[in-house]
């Protein structure tokens, strides 16, 4: 539920804000669209949260120091490239030709200029906010952040194996994520400057991990206390220094997540059914709807009246269209072609990506 309703605000979120047709509708919602375009962003730190507590139960799902079912650092991130990057590279594709579509109808600073072949190639290898490549859709630096915040945590669970040893140190990780998410909350998260690499956004994935063992139901009240205390101090003195909404979201999204994250309640009905669905292919619409967006965005401002009733209907068939271009990209891309890269590697194929 929580990535099906974040997913829907970080589509929302980029229609108001790239236009052209939230530039016609905002004056009639003047209020809507700006939160849209504004506020509503911040629902990234759902995916935030969720893939750190995601990569806790993939890495360590015990808390403990070392690599779970990895003989290194290097094979856990090659896994995670292969599970992300296959996908999103086809996305980037559809992309550039959906920017160069959409530059021969029309005039807008929401597209981008030409792709190269540095930039499809900084692409490939999730590099191109580090390399200070323009992206050439949006929410394309999110891949490249989850993907460096996971390298980033392989390696430290192999480093507290090497320092660890044969000894139980079954508090070393937990202290190390904590120390992690304090340094980023409190120096990293409060410079821009380091917004393309993994410590700018590690405080809030750092409280998935810590969710995810706090809410291991075999640990010991005290023991479940003391990893809150882990979870809320650093979030309490980030606050405290310098208020931000989007830290407040995340420490709210890992304390449900605490509460019933591993709940394996089924529910049943049309609407639940909506929602799992809208979850499994999250993914691929957070990949494809910057391109389905730009294509409606096209259309409407070239063929439809501009009145703001006509562009709010274009954004509520922008929205539609992401939807269901999201399904088809998630049973006919993503899903064969996550089994094609597995098998070329030797793996087991996996179902999906949890992003």
């Amino acid at each position: 539920m929580l990535k099906a309703g974040a997913a829907q605000l970080i589509v929302l979120h980029h229609l108001a804000f790239y236009g052209p047709m939230s530039d016609h509708v905002q004056p009639m919602w003047p209020a809507l669209i700006d939160w849209l375009g504004d506020s509503a962003r911040i629902a990234v730190q759902v995916f935030l949260v969720i893939g750190g507590f995601l990569a806790a139960k993939s890495l360590a799902p015990g808390g403990l120091p070392g690599l779970n079912a990895c003989a290194s650092p290097l094979q856990a991130i090659q896994r995670r490239y292969i599970k992300l990057a296959p996908p999103f590279i086809a996305a980037t594709l559809i992309a550039a030709l959906a920017n160069a579509l959409a530059s021969s109808a029309m005039s807008h600073d929401s597209i981008s200029a030409p792709a190269t072949f540095g930039q499809l190639s900084a692409h490939a290898l999730l590099l191109h906010g580090v390399l200070g490549y323009e992206s050439l859709s949006a929410g394309a630096w999110y891949v490249a952040i989850d993907f460096q915040l996971y390298a980033l945590t392989a390696l430290a669970l192999w480093t507290a194996g090497r320092v660890a040893g044969q000894r139980p140190l079954a508090w070393l990780v937990p202290d190390m994520v904590a120390a992690g998410v304090a340094l980023s909350l409190l120096y990293f998260n409060l410079d821009a400057g380091w917004d393309n690499w993994a410590p700018y956004f590690f405080g809030s994935y750092g409280l998935g991990m810590l969710a995810w063992w706090a809410s291991d139901p075999r640990r010991r009240n005290g023991a479940v206390i003391a990893l809150m205390l882990l979870l809320v101090v650093p979030v309490w003195l980030a606050l405290a220094l310098e208020f931000r909404s989007r830290i407040e979201l995340a420490l709210a999204v890992a304390c449900v997540l605490f509460l019933c994250g591993r709940n394996a309640t089924v529910l049943h009905g049309r609407a639940w059914t909506a929602v799992n669905m809208l979850g499994r292919i999250s993914y691929a619409v957070f990949l494809i709807h910057f391109p389905v967006s730009l294509l409606v965005n096209t259309a409407f401002v070239t063929w439809a009246p501009l009145a703001p009733e006509w562009q709010a209907l274009g954004m509520l068939t922008a929205w539609a269209a992401s939807l269901v271009a999201g399904a088809a990209f998630h049973r006919w891309v993503e899903l064969p072609l996550g089994r094609v890269v597995q098998s070329l590697a030797g793996k087991a194929p996996v179902r999906s990506v949890s992003v």
